[in-house]
């Protein structure tokens, strides 16, 4: 298998995995830097790693994060709408005792 490096020389494999690649990523960029970094910072360097990847890698890793983020938003939906339908009970209507007095009346 491949490797690449990232700016600061970290040997990134390319088998497959995005997950690994996202983490070299968060170690060098988020991590070291103690959550002070910036989009341009992430955008930097995750074009550093794809400006060394072959067509063929490039569009191995696309479908793996389109698959993981596609899952990811499905589980987000799935999560809304389970905590919306979750989180509220029924509504009923409340019968008072004139009403039920009414209904025995009736």
């Amino acid at each position: 298998m491949r490797r690449i490096k990232t700016s600061a020389g970290t040997t990134v494999l390319l088998n497959g995995d995005l997950i690994a690649i996202m983490e070299v990523l968060y170690h060098e960029v988020t991590a070291t830097r103690d959550l002070d970094r910036s989009f341009e910072d992430m955008n930097k360097e995750i074009g550093l790693l794809i400006a060394q990847m072959t067509a063929t890698e490039l569009r191995q890793y696309l479908q793996e994060a389109l698959f993981v983020n596609t899952v990811t938003y499905e589980n987000q939906k799935a999560s809304a709408y389970i905590r919306r339908i979750g989180g509220r009970p029924p509504k009923r209507r409340r019968v008072t005792s004139s009403r039920k007095e009414r209904k025995r009346a009736g």
